[in-house]
């Protein structure tokens, strides 16, 4: 026999989604349990930091057999504590297919948070120098919005990649904490393995705490483990189906080094300070000026040793394609290969990335391995999900990139948080809707 407590939502994961579903949670009166896998040390903006958190085999880091890699933040906040700050408003359209309206929820998250483009003291000499051979040739390069404190960024840094120290940089922790200063509980280092369900209904998760099993019970669950975290919850919680045909967002880096000496600052940028999508053929391109032992990883990892002290001189551009579904999420593997469309899409982008490094004076050109940026679709709406995002467990809930229903190629923190929003604002609403605790005690008394 168990016991119920008198908890109200268990939050999964605190990146974009689970973050801002628990403090709309919070902040609409409901009690909240936040479980992050990760811990909450404070971000220090080390490379060695980085890498406990995105790149530990079979944790952060997952080996992809058609890709080289992929990287996600195991921490609190998720991979928004780690990744390049990019905002780009939700695609409405898409979204009323599925008879999800986001645009009052964007409205309201944008009146909230910190989203600007920066201004020429914060954009380095690299990607000002490609912008400008971009607009050259007739491209419409345009700065991009990011969720950014202007007046606590530092010029010359190059810090966003490893989780910036200085409050600059908005994540999901910020988000974290507002949900904890409404009431909400926040318990690091619990790795949640299953969702309890009886009767058609949710009523709390299995979770460990290094070799320690633990339950917690609440009528509702809000799954926000990531794009791979996530189907496999679900398919350990009774969804087979789950991380069918999914998405990665493929990127490569296309570089070129200039014949001039490198500048002061050269190098110590922040990255995705502009450029442009094609919507029509699924194809996003952007500066991507990395610190240099991540830049000089990827000339490793394609052989140019040639380039590795050429840093400060080197102009990179982010060539991200909007990948065909396919593939599967397995609880050890992930497998997933580029469609003969997909190829096609990197060839025109890198064609384009090369005729700005051209313009722009770069030679001997080159370009990395693929990798995966952005892996979701595996739980979709109108597949795992319905409209509510509630799955055919009454009282489970998936919010995160996991939910998006077709191919992507989009930044989707932004878009992940207005789905939360939403979610977390109709939960509230549905408070005196919900299982009474007594109703609840009898479940779990049954099982």
């Amino acid at each position: 026999m168990m016991h119920a407590t008198t908890l109200d939502a268990i939050v999964i994961g605190s990146g974009p989604g689970g973050a801002t579903a628990a403090k709309k949670l919070s902040e609409g009166g409901l009690s909240v349990t936040i479980l992050e896998w990760g811990s909450a040390a404070p971000l220090r903006g080390t490379l060695s930091q980085m890498a406990g958190i995105a790149a530990i085999p079979g944790k952060g880091a997952l080996a992809h057999p058609d890709l080289s890699l992929l990287l996600r933040g195991i921490t609190t906040g998720g991979t928004s504590t780690i990744n390049f700050a990019s905002v780009k408003i939700p695609p409405f359209k898409l979204f009323k297919k599925y008879g999800v309206d986001l645009i009052d929820d964007e409205k309201a998250l944008r009146s909230i948070l910190p989203i600007h483009t920066l201004s020429d003291r914060l954009t380095g000499p690299l990607a000002t120098q490609i912008s400008l051979a971009a607009k050259q040739i007739g491209l419409n390069w345009q700065k991009l919005e990011k969720f950014i404190h202007l007046d606590n960024c530092r010029p010359a840094c190059p810090r966003c990649t490893y989780g910036c120290p200085y409050d600059a940089k908005w994540s999901a922790r910020n988000f974290v904490d507002d949900a904890q200063r409404a009431g909400a509980t926040l318990l690091t280092n619990a790795k949640v393995t299953q969702v309890l369900h009886r009767e058609g209904r949710a009523y709390g998760v299995k979770y460990t705490t290094g070799k320690t099993e633990h339950t917690l019970f609440a009528p509702r669950i809000v799954l926000a483990a990531g794009g791979i975290g996530s189907p496999r919850i679900l398919q350990n919680s009774g969804f087979p189906t789950a991380g069918r045909d999914y998405f990665v967002d493929p990127v490569i880096a296309v570089m070129g080094t200039t014949p001039a000496p490198p500048t002061q600052h050269a190098g110590k940028e922040i990255p995705m300070t502009a450029g442009m999508y094609l919507a029509d053929k699924g194809i996003t391109l952007a500066d991507l000026t990395l610190p240099r032992p991540l830049y000089q990883a990827f000339v490793a990892q394609v052989g140019r040793f040639d380039r590795l002290l050429a840093h400060g001189r080197t102009l990179s551009i982010m060539v991200k394609i909007k990948d065909d579904l396919g593939g599967s999420i397995g609880p050890k593997w992930l497998n997933k290969s580029l469609t003969s469309d997909d190829r096609q899409r990197f060839s025109e982008g890198s064609a384009l990335a090369r005729d700005i490094l051209q313009q722009a004076g770069a030679r001997q050109l080159f370009q990395s391995h693929h990798f995966a940026a952005h892996p979701g679709g595996g739980a979709k709406i109108g597949d795992i999900v319905d409209a509510n995002l509630e799955t055919n467990i009454k009282g489970l809930f998936v919010c995160d990139a996991s939910v998006i229903p077709e191919a992507w190629g989009l930044p989707p923190s932004y878009t992940i948080m207005c789905l939360a929003h939403r979610l977390g604002r109709q939960l509230a609403g549905q408070l005196d809707a919900s299982p009474h605790p007594l109703e609840l005690r009898e479940l779990l008394d049954t099982v």
